[in-house]
């Protein structure tokens, strides 16, 4: 699986982008056709505490499944978006074996 990750208006730090890294691989584990992944962080301007934003947009074969959250932290964010994921390629995996 390709893994692409753009933070888009600052630098991620070699640590943040090893840790989505290490995240995203595991979704492998539930449906070994992943083709790409792209990730996608953002810190909007905004008051708010929860302004970190993380988009993931995997590639499949059958179509693309998405995911963006907010939070405090590109770390709480990220595994929101993973767990919204698994979900969403468990049932892509039902869908494509017809159950």
């Amino acid at each position: 699986m390709n893994i692409k990750i753009q933070s888009i208006k600052f630098d991620a730090d070699k640590k943040l982008l090893d840790f989505i890294e290490k995240k995203a691989a595991k979704l492998e584990r539930f449906f070994d056709n992943i083709v790409d992944t792209e990730v996608f962080l953002k810190v909007e301007n905004s008051q708010d505490l929860e302004n970190k934003v993380v988009e993931f947009r995997i590639k499949v074969p059958g179509g693309d499944l998405f995911a963006t959250r907010k939070a405090k932290t590109f770390e709480e964010a990220t595994d929101l978006c993973i767990d919204a994921l698994k979900v969403q390629v468990k049932k892509h995996k039902e869908k494509l074996r017809g159950v």
